[in-house]
């Protein structure tokens, strides 16, 4: 509280049960912080998922992150039935059309539009990377506010990613924020560079990492410089800071990072 701008509430992430993301949400916003409610394509279909979005702003939820969802077989119920009932980009023009239209899917009247801010996830290290701006477009046409990107360590590869970005005009239409997961040792950079999709670590921060001898203390202060270096890159509007199991440490890393005092904003 007091450090960030808002907070991410997953909903079942990694297709393990927990509490419902809006629920969570209620409770975030108890003890003042601003919640990111995340809704996933798989557990539910169009009714569910616009009773829940009407549910969620009538509670005083304004921010929503639209996603596709890990798949179950990933989970804790492997042989659950995946819904997909519409996808990632259908529910950001669902959303924008209960916001914008005042209307439901099937073109019915809302009393009261939700007016929620919306966002969704990209990925500039999937494969084939020329289409990862355009899967961006996609999103951005079909009216997302704000982008979270994936965890970035290449960045060299980020900055083409922005480029072509910036290029299309979508930074400009949308606000990215760059994803930053700081590493805790040397083992956690190389299974997350060999086991997570969509992850790029180059060698030299593995080596890095590797070598420190205080791994935890080395992943802080490769974080801080990350972050400083991508608010170098014209069109980052943010950082979507990812400290997984390490939230204790988020106010160190935005204290070093010069992120904190927060700008005040109506």
């Amino acid at each position: 509280r007091g450090i960030v701008d808002a907070v991410n509430i997953t909903d079942n992430q990694t297709g393990v049960v927990r509490m419902a993301s809006w629920a969570a949400c209620l409770l975030a916003i108890q003890e003042g912080l601003e919640p990111n409610f995340q809704m996933v394509c798989r557990d539910r279909n169009r009714l569910a998922m616009q009773s829940d979005i009407l549910g969620a702003y009538t509670h005083g939820i304004r921010n929503m992150l639209c996603l596709s969802g890990d798949h179950q077989q990933f989970g804790d119920h492997p042989m659950s039935k995946g819904v997909y009932d519409i996808d990632s980009i259908q529910l950001i023009s669902t959303v924008k059309k209960m916001r914008d239209e005042g209307k439901f899917i099937n073109g019915e009247p809302i009393d009261e539009p939700p007016k929620i801010f919306i966002g969704a996830a990209a990925n500039p290290f999937a494969e084939p990377f020329e289409w990862r701006v355009h899967r961006l477009a996609k999103k951005i046409s079909a009216g997302v506010d704000f982008i979270q990107t994936q965890c970035i360590y290449d960045m060299k590869r980020f900055r083409e990613w922005m480029k072509q970005a910036n290029e299309l005009g979508l930074t400009e239409k949308a606000h990215i924020l760059a994803g930053i997961t700081p590493l805790k040792s040397g083992g956690m950079a190389r299974y997350m560079a060999k086991n997570v999709s969509g992850i790029i670590i180059p060698d030299e921060i593995i080596d890095r990492m590797v070598k420190a001898k205080k791994p935890a203390d080395e992943g802080i202060a490769l974080c801080v410089e990350q972050i400083q270096e991508l608010r170098e890159i014209r069109g980052v509007g943010g950082i979507h800071l990812m400290a997984i199991e390490w939230e204790h440490r988020v106010p160190e890393i935005a204290e070093r990072a010069k992120l904190v005092p927060r700008p005040q904003v109506e």
